[in-house]
């Protein structure tokens, strides 16, 4: 099929970021591999951007054609960082098609890549050409037991308001609902999207937003010990505090020679860090449990490929540290939900259904033993956990599946168009 040319819509993107600006970069960058692209974003990610194609003349983003694009300043002088960032998102995406007509950009495709949400609309139709939306999805709202009792009323109401919010917006909101109707193609990060517009059914596509750059296969862990390893924001989201008492329950199940060897590392930073801390302390691992801040990327990959297991009890509908375990070779104990569920599969995972809290943290803490008495079983999962990274989560791979995309949606508008005479 001919090269064509697409416009692509990401208001987050950044080379040298990770979660929704370093998936809406890579998308970007797989798609400028097979398609002429104009990339439209916000104008503060013009620096890096700039930035990152100077240090890398030879990157495939160096024939894009970038538009940087923001609202005037008497529009947005009341945003503040993150303080009014939906409201800004919404107004950004309205006039958007406005900007696109004024500068006369031509195209054969529109695609709205993030942010990666399920529940605020696209106005990418109204340019009128083939639509795709997406990768989007959702995060569920957490377990009532899973937040109340331990993060306090104000995280449970936090989150509640936040899942009100979206709830109005799936059923409410007519230009949703018009995007939901114009798009030719929907990527859904996983099938819980469909739950909530059953109108995407019959024209959606899973496709996991979340990726990982490719890592050289780091064969069997021969590290002494049995590390477990937790990546991740510290917010009630995560699960940190289920992470942190079955690591406990399964830590004093332990002889003291294997307790030796065995401890838990949480990298990341987050204001939940001395709630947790505290919980390691009354659970008596805090001697066991290390809480590392952010790193260099170079500096994490050492701590992959020393890990045993990777722990990742989150309550999320994706999980982007999932894949780069995966990556590495590590078994993931995780909830068997719409998240990090639906990311990995029996072979690669235990996925520990919800049940009560301590139901639930007994059940983290077997597959940890489990896994700890198996060092066969670790290396049986960790095999498959490389095999799934590489057919689904590598960008690699990922940018071949997404040019799949492209293809089947200009071929079927084409035939449409073709079609069209004869049936007036």
């Amino acid at each position: 099929m001919l090269m064509k040319t697409i416009l692509l819509t990401a208001y987050a993107v950044n080379p040298y970021k990770g979660s929704e600006d370093g998936m809406g970069w890579n998308f970007i960058h797989q798609a400028a591999l097979h398609q002429n692209i104009i990339a439209v974003t916000r104008k503060n990610n013009r620096p890096a951007i700039e930035k990152f194609l100077e240090a890398h003349p030879d990157h495939a983003c160096q024939s894009v054609t970038w538009a940087y694009y923001d609202l005037p300043y008497w529009m947005r002088f009341w945003k503040k960082g993150s303080r009014g960032a939906l409201l800004y998102y919404l107004l950004w995406q309205v006039f958007l098609p406005l900007m696109v007509w004024r500068r006369q950009y031509q195209f054969d495709l529109a695609h709205h890549l993030n942010f990666h949400n399920d529940w605020t609309p696209s106005f990418l139709w109204l340019l009128g050409k083939p639509l795709i939306w997406g990768p989007i999805g959702h995060h569920p709202k957490v377990p009532r037991e899973f937040i109340l009792p331990v993060y306090g009323f104000r995280a449970w109401w936090m989150d509640r308001t936040r899942w009100m919010i979206k709830n109005w917006f799936w059923r409410f909101d007519p230009f949703l609902l018009l995007t939901v109707r114009k798009a030719n193609r929907v990527l859904s990060m996983n099938r819980s999207v469909a739950q909530k517009l059953p109108q995407v059914s019959d024209k959606q596509h899973l496709l996991p937003s979340v990726g990982t750059e490719w890592v050289e296969d780091p064969g069997i862990n021969h590290a002494t010990g049995f590390e477990v390893l937790s990546v991740g924001r510290l917010v009630p989201l995560k699960g940190f505090d289920v992470t942190i008492r079955a690591f406990a329950a399964f830590f004093h199940r332990l002889s003291p020679q294997e307790k030796i060897g065995s401890k838990l590392t949480i990298i990341g930073d987050g204001p939940e860090k001395k709630r947790l801390q505290g919980i390691a302390f009354m659970e008596g691992v805090a001697g066991q449990v290390e809480f590392v801040p952010w790193m260099e990327r170079s500096e994490l990959t050492q701590r992959y490929t020393n890990a045993a297991v990777f722990l990742f009890p989150s309550h999320e509908g994706a999980g982007m540290v999932v894949a780069e375990a995966l990556s590495y070779r590590l078994p993931v104990v995780c909830f068997n939900n719409p998240g990090p569920g639906e990311l990995t599969n029996s072979q690669c995972a235990f996925q520990i259904p919800y049940g009560n809290y301590s139901t639930s943290v007994k059940s983290f803490a077997e597959a940890l033993l489990n896994l700890h008495q198996n060092p066969y079983l670790r290396r049986k999962m960790g095999t498959h956990a490389r095999e799934r990274f590489e057919e689904r989560f590598n960008w690699t791979a990922k940018g071949r599946h997404l040019q799949r995309i492209y293809n089947q949606v200009f071929f079927s508008h084409a035939s449409v168009h073709r079609l069209l005479p004869l049936a007036q």
